[in-house]
């Protein structure tokens, strides 16, 4: 609808500095005014008293499976989840099938949400051995993903020359799964009738030390932007802090890596606790945390990657590794604001700010005027239990199930439009195609 002005009143915004009460104008699908007591006709007036008004939240990393495996989950449901969660941009990755490995394939996907996302998108492309001309003229997108281990087919990159000549020639951000695949290789001959609780020693600190070192050592010889996603162990932080200071390395976490930790969650809930790297013992979760306060670590992902109840009911080497996460991210992180851990500035840090300085997104990322009107209006003394059934995933399941959880969003607006409110979608409306500064 042209022009169509919204006005939040009596909120109080939040960036990764301040808390400030002032209101919000929108119009157009922009953020026209900033200030305190606005007094403006508006299509939809919103009473935001004792709420937090949020950019809305970026996900650098979800897998919403399609084309090819939707009966996992498929743009519109991963889209829907999000905007549920408070998250208004996502960067879905290539392992769909077919794999996103060319930029006909990209294009294609871009149509497909242009036409069922309510959440604005980008998507990677990935990386293989053989398309170096696809990634050399490479534009309009988030970035290159490449998996160093843990894929199959033409996604896995396992050899040195084929990683080197990737950062060598790439020109975007470069996102890497950091596991090395001959290590994987070798620990898998080593232990004998694994089972779920074994899975951290599957997937060793090594794996992921081994991988990401290699990483960096190219970043830094090509003068490259590395993203190490999801990280997952102490070692790795400890790698990545001294050398943040050159500006070419940043990296993730996950609420799952933070909340959880091997090996009373394998015991719990056993396949639905496996992904890939690893949920991990108690230190490295301590590191992680501190990783997140000092810069080492810069923003919280969620690595949504559904599978059905059935898949993961199948005995472990068989199971897919993977869980859901888009829907639950803020919540779990406003859950940790109630409790003292963190507060809403670093939420605004890790998962609104950063990631759109990372990715040099255009707009995106704060409450400023001229910028997109991408926000989520929060509660933080709202209470619910994660439930599953109540969520927009086909996957039907939570690793949080049953968590009672203090601090929601209650309205995510996305370009001027409000697509989720107090529990319902208004999918009218779609996302856009993110843009970037690169």
């Amino acid at each position: 609808m042209k022009n169509y002005k919204i006005l939040i009143k009596n909120g109080t915004i939040v960036d990764s500095k301040t808390q400030i009460k002032k209101d919000v104008l929108i119009s157009n699908g922009k953020i026209k005014k900033v200030e305190k007591n606005i007094n403006s006709q508006a299509d939809r007036i919103i009473d935001a008293c004792q709420k937090f008004i949020i950019p809305g939240v970026i996900d650098p990393q979800v897998h919403f499976r399609e084309p090819g495996l939707t009966h996992k989950e498929d743009i519109k449901s991963g889209a829907r989840s999000a905007v549920c969660g408070g998250i208004t941009t996502f960067f879905e990755m290539p392992n769909t099938n077919p794999a996103t490995t060319n930029s006909k394939l990209l294009e294609e996907k871009f149509k497909i949400a242009e036409k069922s996302s309510v959440a604005n998108f980008s998507f990677f492309l990935g990386a293989t051995p053989n398309n170096i001309d696809e990634i050399k003229n490479l534009k309009g997108n988030c970035g290159v993903k490449i998996f160093m281990g843990s894929s199959t087919g033409d996604l896995l990159v396992d050899r040195d020359s084929d990683i080197e000549k990737i950062f060598r020639y790439c020109n975007k951000i470069i996102a890497i799964h950091s596991e090395d695949e001959q290590v994987l290789n070798e620990t898998a001959k080593t232990i004998k009738n694994p089972n779920f609780s074994d899975h951290p020693n599957m997937r060793p600190v090594k794996a992921a030390v081994t991988s990401t070192n290699k990483a960096i050592n190219f970043a830094l010889k090509y003068k490259k932007r590395l993203h190490v996603l999801h990280l997952s162990t102490s070692e790795e932080v400890k790698i990545i802090r001294k050398i943040k200071n050159t500006g070419l390395v940043t990296s993730e976490t996950t609420p799952q890596h933070l909340l959880l930790s091997a090996p009373d969650i394998y015991d719990d809930i056993g396949s639905y606790a496996q992904m890939n790297p690893p949920i991990r013992e108690k230190h490295h979760q301590e590191e992680l945390w501190k990783g997140l306060f000092d810069g080492t670590i810069n923003c919280i992902a969620t690595d949504h990657a559904p599978h059905t109840i059935q898949e993961k009911n199948k005995p472990y080497g068989i199971a897919p590794s993977g869980m859901p996460g888009v829907e639950t991210s803020l919540p779990l992180m406003l859950n940790q604001v109630n409790k003292g851990k963190i507060t809403l500035q670093d939420i605004i840090k890790w998962m609104c700010e950063n990631p759109a300085k990372i990715y040099q997104i255009k707009n995106k990322g704060f409450i400023k005027e001229g910028f997109d009107a991408d926000i989520a209006l929060v509660d933080l003394n709202k209470i619910k239990t994660i439930r599953a059934k109540n969520m927009q995933s086909k996957c039907g399941w939570s690793a949080f199930e049953g968590l009672e959880v203090k601090g929601w969003p209650i309205m995510t607006i996305v370009n001027g439009n409000i697509v989720y409110e107090n529990g319902s979608i208004n999918d009218k409306f779609f996302g856009k195609r993110t843009i970037f500064n690169d």
